[in-house]
């Protein structure tokens, strides 16, 4: 692993100066301020039975379904294109360190866009003195759940891109799995079929265990399950792991 923290240094070099990482940046943030003055503005009208923390989370999906495939398309379906990474693959450096390399760097990314809107609540305490509006619990439970939930999802974004050589096409895909993974299990966790019919005991059983909405809502309320960050990090190993055997298992036909 000794080319790992060069190639994870020049990945982050190249994300901060491609025009392409700004320009998602304010839209993430915009996107992040419109939801959250929303939310405040609901608030400061009626009593709401969750704090503004919990319910500006309960929103994660929306930045995470559609900018995180922005962040990772390109990772390493560019290179495949390009022919760069059949190149750099024939030095000493491994593939291990090449998806390692572009999955943290994009993970760094990840976590440096969510700790910015930190700024929204820094503000809000800097405003108002309305104890309603702050809640320390959930808050900094909702960024523990945004900073273990994102290596999943950030490998997921990784893993699509390591499928092929078209930046739209591992967007899509990617999008399409996050939609799945978040929404998709909320859905199936809500239908009573599941919990009707017996033969589709198991399932539900697995849809539960895989239920992101019910994770946020026990790390806001300060209850960490050792089982769901399990889920998260073999979720983010297995998909890393995949990565690696995808990508050798294309040059190897190539």
């Amino acid at each position: 692993m000794k080319h790992f923290w060069t190639i994870l240094s020049h990945e982050i070099r190249m994300l901060l100066v491609n025009p392409a990482t700004y320009i998602a940046a304010v839209l993430f943030l915009g996107v992040m301020g419109v939801i959250f003055s929303w939310i405040v503005e609901q608030y400061s009208g009626t009593a709401q039975e969750y704090s503004p923390a919990t319910l500006f989370f309960a929103l994660f999906w929306v930045p995470v379904c559609f900018m995180v495939p922005l962040f990772t398309m390109k990772c390493l379906a560019e290179e495949r294109r390009l022919g760069t990474l059949e190149t750099l693959l024939t030095t000493s450096v491994t593939t291990t360190e090449v998806v390692l390399g572009k999955f943290f760097a994009a993970y760094f990314l990840y976590c440096t866009l969510w700790a910015s809107t930190g700024a929204y609540f820094y503000l809000l305490r800097h405003f108002s003195d309305d104890a309603r509006f702050l809640d320390p619990a959930s808050i900094v439970g909702g960024y523990t759940f945004i900073a273990v939930s994102g290596l999943f999802f950030v490998s997921i974004g990784v893993f699509t891109s390591s499928l092929t050589r078209s930046q739209p096409v591992a967007g899509i895909c990617s999008c399409a799995l996050l939609l799945v993974l978040t929404l998709g299990t909320n859905i199936l966790h809500d239908t009573e079929m599941l919990s009707t019919v017996t033969v589709l005991h198991p399932l539900k059983d697995a849809v539960d265990y895989a239920h992101v909405f019910q994770h946020l809502d026990d790390f806001c309320r300060g209850v960490v399950d050792t089982r769901e960050l399990l889920f998260y990090l073999s979720g983010t190993v297995l998909a890393l792991i995949f990565s690696v055997l995808g990508i050798e298992a294309r040059l190897l036909h190539s």
